[in-house]
């Protein structure tokens, strides 16, 4: 049986625009942001994927179709900067001189990596709760992941059409966490296959430097769309 992804590579969703109640369980902050329209991988972006673009596989030893792992945000990036090029887009990000950090380009609508509150909002299509459905069916974690990663869209997707939000890999995102404190450090969203179940919520805030790479950390592509 052909795998569901191979007929949906680099698939994405337009999510409607709305507002995010956002919150650090670490400070108690909490903020809401307004989001317009704007698009989201149906996946994250899988091995395969990553090595089509870039020329290499971070872990030859993972499957086509699972996640890309072991890559960091400063990869990341540079993948998204990649896929413009590759579709006649103009880049999402300007790579700083000492390629540890990058800047959104004003205006571009190339692919980039989504902002928190996007990923959240994304994630939550609709739902209050702290997931958008049942952790076994809709996620790979430390309970049924084999100590691994798994092939992306096998679990059920939510409401907007995504797979793979919670569990399988964390999944980077375009913001700094807390620059007056943890200083370059960037976010991560979603919990990964060796989390346990309270690691899996859709409100988990995490972060780490931008060149951190490690085997339950990938990501996801966005991008802005045009205003009606």
């Amino acid at each position: 049986m052909k795998h569901p992804f191979e007929t949906l590579t680099l698939k994405t969703a337009r999510i409607p625009a709305g507002t995010i109640a956002m919150r650090d369980d670490r400070t108690g902050r909490r903020w809401l942001v307004e989001l317009p329209s704007f698009a989201i991988g149906c996946y994250p972006v899988t091995q395969a994927q990553y090595g089509e673009i870039c020329g290499q596989w971070p872990s030859s030893h993972v499957a086509a179709q699972s996640p890309v792992e072991n890559v960091s945000w400063i990869d990341a990036v540079r993948f998204c900067n990649l896929l413009s090029r590759a579709e006649g887009l103009a880049d999402g990000y300007q790579i700083h001189d000492d390629e540890t950090a990058a800047s959104l380009v004003p205006g571009s609508r190339g692919y980039r990596l989504p902002s928190e509150a996007e990923w959240e909002y994304a994630c939550r299509a609709g739902s209050n709760g702290p997931r958008y459905g049942e952790l076994e069916d809709i996620a790979w974690y430390r309970d049924n992941s084999r100590g691994s990663t798994q092939d992306v869209g096998q679990k059920q997707p939510n409401a907007w059409g995504l797979y793979d939000t919670l569990g399988n890999v964390w999944e980077w995102c375009s913001d700094l966490y807390d620059p007056e404190v943890y200083g370059a450090y960037r976010v991560f969203r979603g919990g990964g296959w060796s989390d346990l179940e309270r690691g899996c919520l859709a409100s988990n805030r995490r972060r780490s430097h931008p060149t951190f790479a490690i085997d339950d950390l990938g990501f996801r592509i966005a991008r802005s769309l045009e205003q009606a």
